[in-house]
């Protein structure tokens, strides 16, 4: 199950909506049903390995020779001075765990010694605990490997939690802090965390179908919960006085089915009482995907509004792409709460005040693409686009104080969009006022320039993106923009990265843009791969964000995978998500807050 682009029920004709419903309701219950089915099968195997860590036999046979160790010489002779550096990298689960330490300075380190020590492991043994390293020369590798046997779900007891340590008098310590499943010899790690060199902050997500949001530590510990009556918590923001703001699913509307669908927002205090609740839900539009909150405390949010064929083919919409009879343009809505359950809509803008075709010159918006590239071509649209009413899928909103600006990731153009907010809802449906005196015009757009007939395919740099955002005030990179590129249809082959472009824009916040060619910029000044590009790869879901530190944290949100990478691209710390088990482990975005935060301060 998906709360994304999969699933999809907009190209149902109108009879068949209700059937389409009701199965979403079946495949709900199914998905809880097997939930309780797979607590009772945790439950069994607990026992099961218990009677067989009774064996001492078979234990010791599991826990003998606990540590091989393997030299490894690099040829690399590169020397930088007398920097010292050990790192600890690669550590893998499977049989027992491996890794290396490695030393990447400028130096040879003699007598290291390695401590693994472990906690909250009551079923589990480590024969070894410690030995020593008699010499690393400059770029030289040993391979640890560490077998252990037990039982360590998380279940009875908590997950066992190692820690890898290597001293030298001639560098700094290195710690690697681990969390890992464990059933008999196996390992399944949950987090790694390299002490020192990953940003030490606290997570906030809430997996996929959940009616939890979880604010978790770095070595993987559940720090806060809160729990809703709805899932869907796509969007999810922890305020400075501690409240969760939140999307919700409050019920499955018969006209908007399709992927991301929220419907509404909760407001939760620290405590998890609900303080607001809102409903912008009906057969003319629905919320989906992801919210934003602005200084004044007012809520930006984006839904679907519904227009008919004709009101479509009216627009310059031809005919032969609405397959469904219906177009779900987007809009985006600042919300100013109003009691526990209300909401004034105080501002808004839509994409259909911002139409261009150059298909039917008897039809309203007719025009020449490529001299308008601050509107929408309501004809352009991959095939996801031409197929579905819902033709732009904005899947993520951020807000730029300083601009008084709007970020959107159009995930079916393959671009993201940025706005004018300071104009007033009348100028915003037109092409004059506001700071940049173009109306609701866009300022900017990126990824594709093939929708506004700058470019072709091969132009395009986009593919299916998710969480596109300004890096904020104080982190490497302020002001550039970071976006996770899912790589959905990408050309050379489907494989994800995360992208930090800078915008080509002054301080006035004007956008250059030379006319007939494509927005900059050309290049990315930073981007994120695997060091195989095709071992990671997330089609749908997923999230990235700049850390103070200049880390830049990365969520894999079609395998629940969260990690951390340098601006040198080294992983330092990750986390595999078991909630609610570890299969159905989806989740759309995660947000990581630095301790000093003061939405943090009921945190004990």
């Amino acid at each position: 199950m998906r709360n994304d682009d999969e699933v999809s029920g907009e190209n149902l004709p109108q009879k068949d909506r209700e059937i389409k419903i009701d199965l979403y309701n079946i495949n709900l219950y199914c998905y809880t049903q097997r939930y309780e089915l797979k607590k009772i099968l945790f439950t069994f195997v607990v026992v099961f390995s218990l009677i067989a860590l009774a064996s001492s036999k078979a234990a010791d046979q599991y826990r003998s020779n606990a540590l091989q160790i393997t030299s490894k010489s690099n040829t690399s002779t590169d020397c930088s001075g007398n920097v010292t550096n050990i790192s600890i990298e690669n550590i893998v689960g499977g049989v027992g765990l491996t890794g290396v330490v490695r030393n990447n300075g400028g130096v040879t380190l003699n007598n290291l010694t390695v401590s693994i020590n472990m906690t909250t492991g009551s079923f589990v043994r480590l024969k070894t605990t410690s030995f020593s390293i008699q010499t690393l020369a400059i770029n030289e590798s040993t391979e640890l490997r560490i077998q252990l046997f037990g039982i360590g779900l998380g279940k009875l007891t908590p997950l066992p939690e190692i820690s890898i340590i290597v001293k030298s008098s001639e560098s700094v310590q290195k710690e690697v802090q681990i969390v890992t499943m464990i059933f008999g010899p196996f390992t399944k790690i949950i987090t790694t965390y390299i002490k020192g060199e990953a940003f030490n902050g606290y997570t906030l997500f809430s997996p996929e179908y959940s009616k939890k949001a979880f604010l978790m530590d770095k070595q993987g510990k559940i720090v806060h919960t809160w729990e809703s009556s709805y899932i869907q918590g796509l969007g999810l923001l922890l305020l400075e006085n501690g409240d969760l703001l939140r999307t919700a699913l409050l019920y499955n509307n018969p006209v908007f089915i399709a992927g991301g669908a929220t419907g509404g927002v909760e407001l939760f205090n620290w405590n998890g009482s609900i303080l607001w609740h809102y409903n912008y839900s009906n057969d003319q539009h629905c919320l989906h995907h992801d919210i934003e909150i602005l200084p004044n405390g007012h809520i930006l949010m984006v839904g679907w509004e519904y227009k008919t064929a004709e009101e479509a083919i009216a627009a310059g919409r031809n005919p032969d792409t609405l397959p469904v009879g219906e177009l779900w343009p987007d809009h985006v809505i600042e919300v100013e709460r109003t009691g526990p359950f209300g909401g004034t809509i105080v501002w808004e803008w839509h994409t259909w005040d911002h139409l261009i075709q150059d298909f039917n010159p008897v039809k309203e918006n007719y025009g020449v693409v490529k001299e308008h590239p601050e509107l929408i071509d309501i004809n352009y649209g991959t095939d996801i686009g031409k197929e579905r009413a819902d033709w732009n899928h904005i899947n993520s909103i951020d807000y730029n104080e300083k601009y008084d600006q709007i970020l959107l990731s159009a995930h079916n153009q393959h671009e993201i969009w940025i706005i004018d907010h300071s104009t007033t809802t009348e100028e915003s449906a037109g092409h004059t006022g506001g700071n940049s005196g173009n109306g609701g015009d866009l300022l900017y757009r990126y990824g594709n320039p093939e929708t506004y007939g700058a470019g072709t395919s091969n132009d395009q740099r986009l593919f299916g993106q998710h969480d596109a955002q300004w890096i904020p005030e104080g982190s490497p990179g302020e002001g550039n923009i970071l976006i996770f590129n899912n790589g959905e249809g990408r050309p050379d082959g489907q494989y994800s990265s995360v992208d930090e472009l800078i915008p080509p824009v002054d301080d006035n916040g004007f956008y250059y843009l030379e006319p007939g060619l494509a927005y900059g910029p050309k290049e990315l000044v930073w981007s994120y791969t695997a060091e195989n590009p095709f071992d990671f790869y997330a089609g749908y879901l997923s999230s990235a964000q700049r850390l103070p530190n200049g880390n830049t944290l990365v969520c894999d949100g079609d395998h629940g995978e969260f990690f951390e990478v340098t601006s040198e691209k080294k992983t330092v710390w990750k986390y595999h998500n078991t909630i609610p088990n570890p299969i159905a482990n989806q989740v759309f975005k995660i947000l990581c807050y630095p301790p000093d935060y003061p939405g943090l301060n009921y945190l004990s």
